[in-house]
C-alpha cells in the first residue's frame, strides 16, 4: 500500500464523537490567566535588594514625619539596610533604622545578634548615633524564641552581653579593645529599642502608599469628583489661556481681544470654558496621580500624549482652530493603555493634558511668521 493510501486509511478510521456533558459538580470554571497571587505570595519570591525597595516604599507611608528614607543595604552599609531620618544632619541626629531581612524561614536570635552587634560597633566606631527604633522587617517574621526575647528587652540584653562575655563566633573578628566598648555601650542601652515589624503591618501601611496599586497590580483607588474650573481663569493658566486666545482672535480679531472678551462670546465663550474644564480635569488627574500611583507615573502619560500629537500639531493648518482640533481628536485616538491611570481617566483629560502642554509652552495653535 502506498503512503498516500495509509494516509487516506487514517482520514476515514477517524470518527467525530459527541462532546462529554460537563459535570453537575462544584468544580470552579476553567480560567486562562489562573488564581490572584496575593500580595504575601509576590514578596516572597522578592530578592534581598527588591525587598529593600519594598520598605523604603512601606516607610513613606508610616506616620513619623521622616525627612529622608535611603535605602543603604550592601557592602560595607555597617548593619544599615534602610535608614529614615527624622532631621537634615542623617545619621548624626535622629533616626530609624530599618534591617532587611528576606530569609527562607523566620527570623532566629542566632540570625540577629550579629547584626546587633554591627549596630552598636558602628556607634563605637561614630559611624552615626544609635538610632531611635531598630527593627527586624522580615517578611515571615520572627521565630517565637526571638519574638520572646524582643518582648523581654531586659532579657534581650543579657543574652546579647553573654554574647560578648562568652565570646561566640559572631565576636572573633573583633579585638578586646573595640568589644569592650561594645559592652560598655549595650550595658547602658535601652534594649527596647530593638523591634519587630510584622508582614501583616507593613501591607496596612504601604496599602495607603502611592506605591501598592503598581507593585501588586491592584486596582487604582476610586478617583474623586472633578471640580468645577473657576469662573475667571486664574494666573496658572495664563500661558494655554492666550493661546486659545489667539486661536479666536484669529477667526474675529475685533471681538476676540483677551479672555473676557472671549468669555461673552456667543460661540467662542463656550468653547473656552470647554477647554478650561478639560485643563481642569487633567489637573485633577495628576493631583489624583500624585497621591495613587508612583513618582513620574503622570509625567509619563503626557510625555506620550505629547509623543501622539506633536506630529499632528506641526503639521501645515489653514488656522490655528484647525490645529487645536487637530491635535485635540488625535489624542482621544491614542493608544494609552499601556499606562495605569487610563483605567481613572476620562476624555477630556486627554485634551486637557494638551492644554497643560500648551501651558508649558510645548504646544502652540497659532503659528507666528518669522
Amino acid at each position: 500500500m502506498s503512503v498516500d493510501d495509509d494516509a487516506s486509511s487514517a482520514r476515514r478510521a477517524l470518527q467525530l464523537v459527541d462532546m462529554p456533558t460537563p459535570s453537575t459538580g462544584t468544580s470552579p470554571a476553567p480560567s486562562l490567566t489562573g488564581p490572584p497571587v496575593s500580595p504575601v505570595q509576590r514578596v516572597y519570591f522578592y530578592s534581598a535588594d527588591e525587598w529593600e525597595i519594598f520598605i523604603t516604599e512601606w516607610a513613606t507611608g508610616l506616620t513619623t514625619s521622616y525627612v529622608q528614607i535611603k535605602q543603604l543595604g550592601g557592602p560595607g552599609d555597617r548593619g544599615i539596610d534602610v535608614a529614615a531620618f527624622k532631621t537634615d544632619r542623617g545619621l548624626e541626629d535622629s533616626w530609624d533604622c530599618y534591617q532587611a531581612k528576606h530569609y527562607a524561614e523566620p527570623l532566629k536570635t542566632s540570625d540577629a545578634i550579629p547584626e546587633m552587634l554591627k549596630l552598636f560597633r558602628g556607634v563605637v566606631d561614630q559611624y552615626y548615633v544609635l538610632p531611635d527604633q531598630y527593627a527586624f522587617v522580615t517578611p515571615r517574621g520572627c521565630g517565637s524564641s526571638f519574638n520572646r526575647l524582643l518582648s523581654k528587652p531586659s532579657e534581650l540584653q543579657k543574652k546579647f552581653l553573654n554574647a560578648i562575655d562568652t565570646r561566640a563566633p559572631t565576636t572573633k573578628n573583633l579585638d578586646d579593645s573595640t568589644l569592650r566598648a561594645i559592652r560598655d555601650l549595650a550595658e547602658t542601652t535601652n534594649f527596647s529599642i530593638f523591634r519587630s515589624i510584622e508582614f501583616n503591618e507593613m501591607l496596612d501601611v504601604h496599602r495607603n502608599t502611592h506605591y501598592f496599586a503598581a507593585r501588586f497590580g491592584t486596582p487604582l483607588p476610586a478617583r474623586p469628583p472633578v471640580g468645577e474650573a473657576p469662573a475667571i481663569p486664574t494666573p496658572v493658566e495664563a500661558v494655554y489661556v492666550k493661546k486659545l486666545v489667539d486661536v479666536y482672535a484669529e477667526q474675529e480679531p475685533t471681538s476676540c481681544t483677551d479672555a473676557a472678551s472671549v468669555s461673552v462670546h456667543t460661540s467662542y465663550g463656550p468653547h473656552l470654558q470647554r477647554q478650561r474644564e478639560s485643563f481642569y480635569s487633567a489637573e485633577a488627574l495628576r493631583l489624583y496621580a500624585r497621591d495613587a500611583v508612583p513618582d513620574g507615573t503622570y509625567e509619563l502619560l503626557q510625555s506620550d500624549v505629547y509623543t501622539g500629537v506633536i506630529d499632528t500639531a506641526e503639521a501645515e493648518h489653514s488656522t490655528g482652530m484647525d490645529r487645536l482640533r487637530a491635535v485635540l481628536a488625535q489624542s482621544g485616538q491614542l493608544d494609552l493603555g499601556a499606562h495605569s491611570l487610563i483605567s481613572v481617566s476620562r476624555m477630556e483629560d486627554r485634551q486637557g493634558i494638551c492644554h497643560q502642554l500648551a501651558n508649558a509652552d510645548r504646544l502652540t495653535w497659532v503659528k507666528r511668521n518669522g
